[in-house]
């Protein structure tokens, strides 16, 4: 089974995390049934950026988004080239590890940064 490790994140998982993660499952799905309660104001339905997350490892062991996540992507804060909507990026059989950004869209909008 493939891992997932989470790096620290001030207020979703201060110590990070590590945990087998199921393949075909997207990354959002795994952080939450793995108890990180990423945001994910669009139901996982790809209409947002709340679940937005950058792969520090494994980004080319996922299926490339399509133009679609791409387009939400543009919109989302603190995008990097290894930026994936979490709601769409499904494991494989590889470890990952990700970083949750300190803010999302939303949060910056409602200046609670």
């Amino acid at each position: 089974m493939p891992q997932i490790i989470v790096l620290p994140h001030e207020e979703l998982c201060p110590e990070g995390a590590l945990f087998e993660a199921e393949s075909g499952a997207s990354i959002c799905d795994n952080l939450l049934a793995n108890g990180i309660q990423i945001d994910h104001a669009c139901e996982k339905s790809c209409a947002c950026t709340t679940c937005h997350v950058v792969i520090r490892e494994g980004f080319d062991t996922l299926d490339p988004s399509d133009e679609k996540e791409d387009d939400l992507l543009d919109k989302a804060w603190g995008l990097e080239p290894t930026s994936r909507l979490s709601c769409q990026a499904v494991v494989k059989d590889r470890d990952l590890v990700i970083e949750i950004p300190k803010y999302t869209i939303n949060m910056v909008k409602e200046g609670k940064h």
